[in-house]
């Protein structure tokens, strides 16, 4: 290890993170070497993790809360992945399959929040690696857990505009009733116009950015004293039913496979994708962190906060429809690109499924555009470190906006390569199975090397497990690697190239070419975060 690495450690107590003005008031700039300004704790805890502050800090704690919430949101995630739970075991597969991994996810969450209150760095999840990892795996594990949370960014990005193109030719499907309905071509095009405007939203500067998760949080609904689509989805399936509903029975026991696989319960195991997809990107509170005002506090806050906030209202969600879903068949059997759509149209009649349709569109739509914003963080990040081809690109921030405009607009563009999948049978699943597979493999190694080979080297923040960290982090580790295990499975016994599942295919795609570039060359260079700061009194001097 390099005597700059030593002498910025990454876990040093401080008493300061709650954005107090700092004793670190001056810059200066001598002979080529660059010095931080470092004008509040914030920044002097990250000039400790090795990085110079390049962004505003316009996020506070509530906006934080909100935009990891944005990224889950429940409406828009229930309506995109509700076939799943009615595939894999119908009302069984849609509560319960819904309800259980809920639960272990919130443990990979209370982990991750407990490193990114240690750590509050935009490099994340692969700084962590770097920094829990053995000294002689340091930089293996890095390019490891960069490359897995990359691809799931970009496929996550592609999958929920992806849904919000379904969801847009399912509004016209039903406005026109039934005259219109839009194949694969038509659908890729709005894909692309949604990708379009979202790399012009997240090229924005960060104080617009940050109010308009705000307004992201309260339109999902976010707090309960707000109307949001959610609630109104809820109180509108639950009223316009009227008597038409299952009885509490059939709601919560009654199952039905109708995955092609002769095993009921694997086939019940299946249904596990939905939440597992919607509940994915509550990382963004540590990406975003270097946006943050105490972002040491506000980062495990808003992580915690959003993922039982958005596991909770799901769940409840899915209780509703679950209750107001008389046939599993009809609803599988339907044109309409989403089953949502026709159990919308089915309770609430033509106008009020477009009703709450419309504030679902717009959710989601929001919803992508955070993830936008995440995505473009993390690419800013890796490439911060020298890790991507084209790094000196991907890694410049905007004069104008202090945002990484070229890294939005290449997380923008393999979105759109992504979306090609658009033409198969599977494409939602396909997408979806490979962002949860290259997201929570990227959350499962830090995790995993905190619970080994970093069991001392952890300096808690304000936020710590305390003596459980061992066993939450071995159940996450656990989970984790179940998830992706099961994620590797078509959706039947017998497939075709058509309905076949194409996301191990491209999480492979990704680690051949990011396992080949290691062994043929970045083993060579790649070191892992690179410090790129230089400040007096306490930090040793960095060339730039």
């Amino acid at each position: 290890m390099s005597t700059v690495d030593k002498k910025i450690a990454f876990g040093v107590p401080s008493s300061k993170l709650t954005g107090e003005k700092s004793l670190y008031q001056d810059a200066e700039s001598k002979a080529g070497r660059e010095v931080v300004q470092v004008v509040s704790a914030d920044d002097e805890r990250l000039a400790e993790l090795g990085y110079k502050g390049e962004f505003k800090r316009e996020f506070s704690l509530l906006e934080t809360v909100a935009f990891a919430f944005s990224i889950m949101a429940v409406i828009g995630g229930v309506s995109s992945t509700l076939s799943f739970g009615l595939v894999s075991g119908g009302h069984v597969g849609m509560v319960w399959g819904w309800f259980i991994p809920c639960l272990f996810i919130m443990c990979i969450a209370a982990s991750m929040a407990e490193l990114a209150s240690s750590m509050p760095t935009s490099a994340g999840l692969y700084y962590f690696s770097a920094k829990l990892a053995p000294e002689r795996y340091s930089a293996l594990a890095s390019w490891v857990t960069g490359w897995a949370n990359v691809t799931g960014q970009v496929t996550l990005v592609c999958s929920i505009d992806y849904t919000v193109a379904q969801m847009i030719t399912t509004a016209i499907a039903v406005s026109t009733d039934g005259a219109v309905v839009l194949g694969a071509g038509p659908t890729y095009g709005i894909l692309l116009a949604i990708l379009v405007v979202h790399g012009v939203i997240c090229s924005a500067a960060t104080k617009i950015l940050a109010r308009l998760n705000l307004f992201y949080g309260i339109l999902t609904g976010m707090r309960p004293n707000h109307p949001g689509a959610t609630i109104a989805a809820v109180v509108a399936l639950l009223v316009c039913s009227g008597e038409n509903k299952v009885s509490t029975r059939t709601a919560f026991t009654s199952f039905e496979n109708n995955t092609g696989w002769g095993n009921d319960g694997w086939a019940f195991l299946l249904a596990f994708a939905a939440p597992m997809w919607s509940l994915t990107g509550y990382d963004s509170a540590a990406h975003i962190s270097e946006e943050v005002s105490g972002a040491a506090r506000a980062a495990p806050i808003a992580i915690l906060t959003s993922v039982a906030a958005v596991g909770g209202m799901g769940w409840i969600l899915i209780i509703t429809v679950s209750f107001t879903t008389l046939s599993v068949p009809a609803l599988l059997e339907t044109d309409l690109a989403l089953p949502m759509g026709q159990l919308l149209l089915d309770v609430l009649g033509k106008r009020g499924m477009l009703a709450v349709w419309s504030f679902t569109i717009i959710a989601q739509f929001l919803c992508g555009a955070a993830q936008g914003v995440d995505a473009s963080r993390v690419v800013f990040a890796f490439a911060r470190d020298n890790a991507l081809p084209g790094s000196r690109w991907w890694r410049r921030v905007n004069n104008y906006t202090r945002t990484p405009v070229n890294a939005v607009w290449l997380v923008i563009a393999l979105s759109a390569l992504c979306g090609l999948l658009g033409f198969s049978a599977t494409a939602f699943s396909s997408l979806a199975g490979a962002s949860v597979i290259g997201l929570y493999t990227s959350y499962a190694t830090p995790i995993f090397l905190r619970i080994t080979s970093g069991r001392h080297k952890l300096v808690p923040g304000p936020f710590s497990l305390g003596r459980w960290y061992m066993p939450v982090g071995a159940i996450s580790v656990a989970w984790v690697a179940f998830i992706v295990v099961l994620l590797c499975f078509p959706p039947s016994q017998m497939t075709t190239a058509a309905d076949m599942n194409y996301a191990p295919a491209i999480v492979l795609a990704v680690f051949v070419f990011g396992g080949g570039s290691w062994v043929v060359s970045a083993r060579k260079w790649f070191v892992g975060p690179l410090p790129n700061i230089d400040v007096h009194d306490g930090f040793e001097a960095k060339e730039m």
